[in-house]
């Protein structure tokens, strides 16, 4: 067979597996809104789109359960994009927003912000995360860059975790100093998507949704970049241009979901290696499939996350690092490099 045909066969196989995620990331959607504590058949949710008549369950369906899945799976992918652009400009295989400081910074800001500036405001958290994620990304690559050799992986995730801790002691310290801040963003640090709004997902929606434009325009100068930074020179690319407008997307990407749904973890470690492992290291396929393979991830992760302890509900957080940790423990073992 020649080499057009199998790329075309190839193109045709990761398309149809893209269009057959897409199905999926609908389905469990849609199981988000009808399974839980109270079950809800298919009329039932038909009936409060045709039909809004102010019951408790049109109420639950349209306030509660539908905002719910929308928000999980745009987090979800957001985050799952977030961690495979940074692993590809950091050429470091457990580059993620939860490893690398990102979300504990974006948290730490929101945290502060409701501490000493009795912030409110959707809108204002929104802005206050991507202001957080911002420092914490500027930190921890000045850290991973001093020294003579430059940045090196082992370096910035060194600093990535020491960043993780700096902001999470800060964290812990103003709320144990400050009890109504304490009781107001606890839950929220947890990370879940229990319990948002619409209007949550409203503040952010187009701010991410440009990042995730952003990404797709991205896709082919990763490709460049991933062979190395040298190489990415010698063949004409701006790499510190294209490295700042990735960290942006990056900081956007993290910082919304953070705004949305607290700082959740390990998404933008598992997906983007199954990804690659699927779909091979060409990002104008990666960045769509982590986008609907995260909101697969975290759609699930919530949907079990009701079921384990039920009538209770475990937070979302909490499911994605059990699922996380084995994962990490297993990339950090083999010491994989990015092919």
């Amino acid at each position: 067979m020649s080499y057009s045909k199998k790329r075309s066969l190839h193109h045709f196989y990761r398309t149809i597996g893209l269009l057959a995620a897409c199905c999926c990331l609908g389905l469990m959607m849609v199981g988000s809104v009808r399974f839980g504590l109270h079950n809800y058949s298919w009329e039932q949710v038909i009936t409060t789109f045709k039909h809004f008549d102010q019951s408790n369950d049109a109420i639950i369906i349209q306030s509660v359960r539908i905002p719910r899945a929308l928000i999980a799976a745009l987090v979800g992918g957001s985050l799952a994009v977030a961690g495979a652009l940074m692993q590809a400009i950091t050429r470091n295989p457990l580059a993620s927003p939860s490893i690398f400081g990102i979300n504990s910074g974006a948290a730490f800001a929101i945290v502060l912000s409701v501490s000493f500036f009795n912030v409110t405001s959707l809108t204002e958290y929104a802005w206050i995360a991507f202001a957080g994620a911002a420092v914490s990304s500027a930190l921890v690559y000045g850290l991973g860059s001093l020294g003579r050799d430059g940045l090196t992986p082992m370096k910035i995730t060194l600093a990535g975790a020491a960043m993780t801790a700096f902001f999470a002691a800060l964290t812990q310290g103003i709320l144990l100093g400050n009890g109504k801040a304490f009781d107001q963003v606890l839950y929220w640090l947890v990370g879940s998507v229990e319990g948002r709004t619409m209007a949550m997902l409203q503040s952010v929606f187009p701010y991410m949704l440009l990042a995730w434009i952003g990404a797709l325009f991205l896709s082919p100068h990763m490709n460049v970049l991933s062979m190395g930074e040298d190489v990415a020179k010698g063949l004409g690319q701006r790499t510190v241009f294209v490295k700042f407008i990735t960290a942006v997307v990056i900081v956007v990407l993290a910082g919304g979901s953070v705004a949305v749904a607290g700082p959740i973890v390990f998404v933008g470690i598992i997906i983007p290696h199954i990804v690659r492992f699927i779909v091979g290291v060409d990002y104008r396929w990666v960045i769509p499939y982590c986008a609907i393979l995260g909101g697969i991830l975290l759609v699930g992760a919530d949907i079990a996350a009701r079921f384990i302890i039920m009538p209770k509900e475990v937070h979302v957080g909490v499911t994605t690092a059990i699922l996380g940790v084995p994962f990490f423990i297993y990339i950090a073992r083999k010491g994989g490099l990015l092919k």
